[in-house]
């Protein structure tokens, strides 16, 4: 990818990472001028955003919460590790669910 791309979609990759609001204005600002690089990082800040939400709202009713804790932190240390790759202009994947969620929102962003 061309380090004008990177540094242009850069500011928009790191508020992406600033919580499900800092996704959508994300979301919003690459809509005029379609940057592949904050694309990535949307895509991945969204499958992020969306399983804190399910851990949240659905499986602190079976595991309890302790464990949906345990779960929004290794949720939260995720973000940081995104946040991390945009700032350093890396098309970094999370852990885990990286290639899932690039999968998932192709389409998206």
């Amino acid at each position: 990818m061309h380090n004008r791309t990177i540094q242009e979609g850069k500011t928009i990759a790191i508020i992406s990472y600033i919580t499900w609001i800092g996704t959508l204005i994300a979301f919003i600002m690459n809509n005029d001028k379609r940057n592949f690089f904050a694309s990535f990082h949307i895509r991945q800040s969204i499958g992020l955003s969306l399983t804190s939400l399910a851990n949240t709202l659905l499986l602190t009713k079976y595991l309890g919460p302790w464990t949906t804790g345990i779960i929004g932190l290794v949720l939260f240390i995720f973000s940081i590790i995104g946040l991390i790759g945009a700032t350093k202009g890396e098309e970094k994947k999370i852990p885990l669910f990286g290639d899932i969620f690039q999968d998932w929102f192709k389409t998206i962003a």
